[in-house]
Protein backbone atom coordinates (compact mmCIF):
# COMPACT_ATOMS: atom_id res chain seq x y z
CA UNK A 1 0.00 0.00 0.00
CA UNK A 2 1.44 3.35 -1.36
CA UNK A 3 2.36 6.49 1.25
CA UNK A 4 -0.29 9.15 1.39
CA UNK A 5 1.28 12.36 -0.01
CA UNK A 6 1.35 14.95 2.83
CA UNK A 7 -1.62 17.79 2.18
CA UNK A 8 -0.38 21.10 0.93
CA UNK A 9 0.21 23.61 3.30
CA UNK A 10 -2.67 25.71 1.94
CA UNK A 11 -5.19 23.00 2.26
CA UNK A 12 -4.22 22.53 5.86
CA UNK A 13 -4.56 25.92 6.55
CA UNK A 14 -7.91 25.79 5.64
CA UNK A 15 -8.77 22.79 7.33
CA UNK A 16 -7.58 24.03 10.54
CA UNK A 17 -9.41 27.58 9.52
CA UNK A 18 -12.49 25.28 9.32
CA UNK A 19 -11.72 23.57 12.53
CA UNK A 20 -11.31 26.55 14.61
CA UNK A 21 -14.37 28.31 12.74
CA UNK A 22 -16.30 24.80 14.04
CA UNK A 23 -15.19 25.70 17.25
CA UNK A 24 -16.01 28.73 17.96
CA UNK A 25 -19.54 28.28 15.96
CA UNK A 26 -19.80 25.16 18.86
CA UNK A 27 -19.19 27.80 21.74
CA UNK A 28 -21.34 30.15 20.95
CA UNK A 29 -24.57 27.94 20.26
CA UNK A 30 -23.18 26.59 23.90
CA UNK A 31 -23.35 30.02 25.11
CA UNK A 32 -27.18 30.63 23.21
CA UNK A 33 -28.35 27.49 25.07
CA UNK A 34 -26.82 28.94 28.19
CA UNK A 35 -28.90 31.79 27.85
CA UNK A 36 -31.87 30.00 26.77
CA UNK A 37 -32.02 28.14 30.28
CA UNK A 38 -30.87 31.17 32.09
CA UNK A 39 -34.11 33.00 30.39
CA UNK A 40 -36.39 30.01 30.85
CA UNK A 41 -35.05 29.68 34.50
CA UNK A 42 -35.53 33.73 35.38
CA UNK A 43 -38.34 34.78 32.83
CA UNK A 44 -41.06 34.99 35.20
CA UNK A 45 -38.77 36.67 38.02
CA UNK A 46 -38.18 38.93 35.57
CA UNK A 47 -41.55 39.91 34.22
CA UNK A 48 -43.35 39.98 38.16
CA UNK A 49 -40.44 42.22 38.52
CA UNK A 50 -41.32 44.26 36.04
CA UNK A 51 -44.79 44.00 36.85
CA UNK A 52 -44.19 45.37 40.57
CA UNK A 53 -43.13 48.68 38.52
CA UNK A 54 -46.60 49.04 37.46
CA UNK A 55 -49.17 47.80 35.54
CA UNK A 56 -48.14 47.11 31.56
CA UNK A 57 -48.86 45.56 28.41
CA UNK A 58 -46.47 43.06 25.91
CA UNK A 59 -44.71 45.85 24.21
CA UNK A 60 -43.94 47.60 27.18
CA UNK A 61 -42.49 45.01 29.12
CA UNK A 62 -40.25 44.13 26.31
CA UNK A 63 -39.07 47.81 26.28
CA UNK A 64 -38.70 47.77 29.89
CA UNK A 65 -36.62 44.86 30.22
CA UNK A 66 -34.35 46.11 27.27
CA UNK A 67 -34.38 49.90 28.48
CA UNK A 68 -33.58 49.15 32.37
CA UNK A 69 -30.89 46.65 31.17
CA UNK A 70 -29.17 48.48 28.64
CA UNK A 71 -30.34 46.16 25.85
CA UNK A 72 -27.86 43.06 28.03
CA UNK A 73 -31.97 41.42 28.68
CA UNK A 74 -34.06 41.34 25.57
CA UNK A 75 -37.47 38.87 25.51
CA UNK A 76 -39.84 38.62 22.14
CA UNK A 77 -43.22 38.24 21.98
CA UNK A 78 -43.00 34.95 21.43
CA UNK A 79 -41.23 33.82 24.84
CA UNK A 80 -43.18 36.47 26.90
CA UNK A 81 -46.65 36.03 25.98
CA UNK A 82 -46.59 32.26 26.95
CA UNK A 83 -44.94 33.35 30.00
CA UNK A 84 -48.34 36.26 31.09
CA UNK A 85 -50.81 33.46 30.23
CA UNK A 86 -49.26 31.10 32.65
CA UNK A 87 -49.09 34.15 35.39
CA UNK A 88 -52.59 35.32 34.41
CA UNK A 89 -53.35 31.11 34.89
CA UNK A 90 -51.52 31.29 38.14
CA UNK A 91 -53.24 33.79 39.68
CA UNK A 92 -50.15 36.13 39.78
CA UNK A 93 -51.30 38.89 37.74
CA UNK A 94 -54.98 40.31 36.80
CA UNK A 95 -55.74 41.35 33.09
CA UNK A 96 -57.81 44.44 31.52
CA UNK A 97 -58.05 44.84 28.51
CA UNK A 98 -58.31 48.90 26.91
CA UNK A 99 -58.57 50.96 24.17
CA UNK A 100 -56.22 54.03 23.80
CA UNK A 101 -57.21 57.21 21.67
CA UNK A 102 -55.54 55.84 18.66
CA UNK A 103 -57.94 52.53 18.79
CA UNK A 104 -55.71 49.45 18.81
CA UNK A 105 -56.54 47.20 22.38
CA UNK A 106 -54.60 46.72 24.49
CA UNK A 107 -54.02 43.54 26.86
CA UNK A 108 -52.95 44.67 30.26
CA UNK A 109 -51.37 43.35 33.11
CA UNK A 110 -51.22 43.94 36.48
CA UNK A 111 -49.55 42.33 39.76
CA UNK A 112 -51.54 40.22 41.55
CA UNK A 113 -51.07 39.95 45.93
CA UNK A 114 -50.42 36.34 45.29
CA UNK A 115 -48.02 37.47 42.33
CA UNK A 116 -46.26 39.70 44.77
CA UNK A 117 -46.03 36.86 47.26
CA UNK A 118 -44.40 34.57 44.42
CA UNK A 119 -42.21 37.83 43.34
CA UNK A 120 -40.46 37.82 46.79
CA UNK A 121 -40.31 33.76 46.59
CA UNK A 122 -38.54 34.22 43.39
CA UNK A 123 -36.52 37.12 44.42
CA UNK A 124 -35.27 35.36 47.53
CA UNK A 125 -34.23 32.07 45.40
CA UNK A 126 -32.24 33.74 43.10
CA UNK A 127 -30.50 36.17 45.85
CA UNK A 128 -29.19 33.37 47.14
CA UNK A 129 -28.43 31.37 44.17
CA UNK A 130 -26.42 34.61 42.58
CA UNK A 131 -24.51 34.90 46.36
CA UNK A 132 -23.64 31.37 46.02
CA UNK A 133 -22.32 31.74 42.53
CA UNK A 134 -20.02 34.81 43.45
CA UNK A 135 -18.59 32.85 46.20
CA UNK A 136 -17.70 29.82 44.02
CA UNK A 137 -16.54 32.40 40.99
CA UNK A 138 -14.19 33.97 43.66
CA UNK A 139 -12.54 30.99 44.56
CA UNK A 140 -8.37 30.57 43.53
CA UNK A 141 -7.97 27.43 41.53
CA UNK A 142 -5.54 25.32 43.34
CA UNK A 143 -2.40 24.22 42.14
CA UNK A 144 -2.91 21.61 39.68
Amino acid sequence: MAARAPEPPDRLQRSERSERSDRTADRTDDRRSIERELKRGSIELIVLHLLSLGEAYGYEIVTKLTDLTDGELEVSDGTLYPVLYRLERAGWVDVRWDTPDRGVPRKYYKLTRLGRSELAQLTNEWTTFAKAMARLLRQERSGS
